[in-house]
């Protein structure tokens, strides 16, 4: 059997046992489990869009936020819109799109440390703590099967494939700008060394950005100022401090003041994030540049920009390289010690989607 179908299949089976337990809880909690999957925080906000175009606004008089839809990029709802507009069809996108996503996590992970090593970080990115929001009508899903792929296509040197998957990445999220990053970075790194001076690197630099800059463009003309979508996300309370927000926030945790178990969930994942990070960049043989972009730019928009705290881990869930040193480690190990990790954690995972979703009902 080809080792993508097993990859596909460990993740088919993980994240279908995990929207199952979660259904489960919705029922038992007297909630709808279509309504939990399909319809929770910024669902319902894709599911407008898809449903009746961009021009919502939402205003919160006590805590002074502005709240507009077009700090949604468009390609998730029009995706959705072309299913029928409803919660099964945003469940259907991202269904299939995790699927996509799945199999593009392992070929990158194949061609850089071999099958084995592919095989198991399918396996463990599907059971990270918040791997919930691979079940959700939400947008990481889509950004990660064009991400993985479109780092596969620079990792074989197919300059137009991934400067046309990362320009279509960066219609899906603001952190979709990762993956031109890691095209453009690698496109000028093959011009300045000359492993490479073809037309076809010029022009993959140059297009890569080109979705995420049109969004953003198009939001400055709606609103008549170049800079009208950072508007649109500093009125959501997002903007970027260099991560003196998130620091303020993990600060909290470690001095034992009360906070919620998402709170020090949170802080707990992004320092182990951090820590991935230092061993990836040391790891021997090293990383290969375009996954070191896309990794670091994730982190820097991740980490760095001050927000709803609990969501951070979510935003770095498409960093999958991330998570390289650990499946190297486990693809040493017996096979059955890396079935009882991931069936362990899948447990703590599934576990934490149901404390965020029902028990909580925290945002993500």
């Amino acid at each position: 059997m080809p080792a993508a179908v097993i990859a596909l299949g460990v993740f088919a089976a993980v994240r279908l046992a995990g929207a199952v337990v979660l259904a489960g809880a919705a029922v038992w909690a007297g909630r709808s489990p279509v309504r939990v999957l399909g319809h929770s925080w910024d669902s319902v906000w894709y599911l407008a869009i898809a449903r009746h175009g961009y021009g919502r606004t939402q205003m919160w008089p006590v805590t002074g936020l502005v709240q507009s839809d077009y700090a949604f990029f468009p390609l998730y709802p029009l995706l959705v819109r072309l299913t029928g507009g409803g919660e099964w069809g945003a469940l259907f996108v991202s269904w299939t799109a995790a699927a996509v996503a799945a199999v593009g996590v392992y070929r990158v992970g194949e061609l850089v440390a071999g099958r084995r090593v592919g095989v198991l970080l399918v396996a463990l990115w599907s059971v990270v703590p918040h791997a919930v929001v691979l079940t959700l009508a939400y947008t990481e899903p889509l950004l990660v099967a064009l991400a993985a792929w479109s780092l596969y296509a620079l990792l074989r040197e197919r300059w137009t494939v991934a400067a046309l998957l990362a320009s279509v990445a960066g219609l899906t999220r603001p952190t979709g700008i990762a993956v031109a990053a890691a095209v453009s970075v690698t496109a000028l790194h093959a011009l300045l060394t000359r492993r490479s001076r073809g037309p076809a690197v010029w022009a993959a630099g140059v297009l890569a950005p080109a979705g995420w800059l049109a969004y953003v463009a198009a939001v400055g003309v709606h609103r008549h100022d170049p800079a009208g979508y950072f508007d649109v996300q500093r009125q959501w309370g997002s903007r970027f401090d260099g991560g003196g927000y998130v620091l303020d926030q993990v600060w909290r945790v470690l001095s034992g003041g009360p906070v919620a178990l998402a709170t020090a969930v949170t802080a707990a994942l992004l320092g182990a994030a951090l820590l991935l990070a230092v061993l990836l960049v040391v790891r021997r043989p090293a990383l290969p540049l375009p996954l070191l972009v896309y990794t670091a730019v994730l982190l820097v928009i991740g980490i760095g920009g001050a927000g709803y705290f609990e969501s951070k881990p979510r935003f770095l869930l498409p960093a999958f390289p991330l998570l390289l040193p650990l499946a190297a480690v486990m693809a040493r190990a017996r096979p059955r010690s890396a079935v009882v990790v991931t069936a362990g954690l899948a447990g703590l995972s599934y576990a934490y989607g149901v404390y965020l979703l029902v028990i909580a009902k925290m945002p993500l």
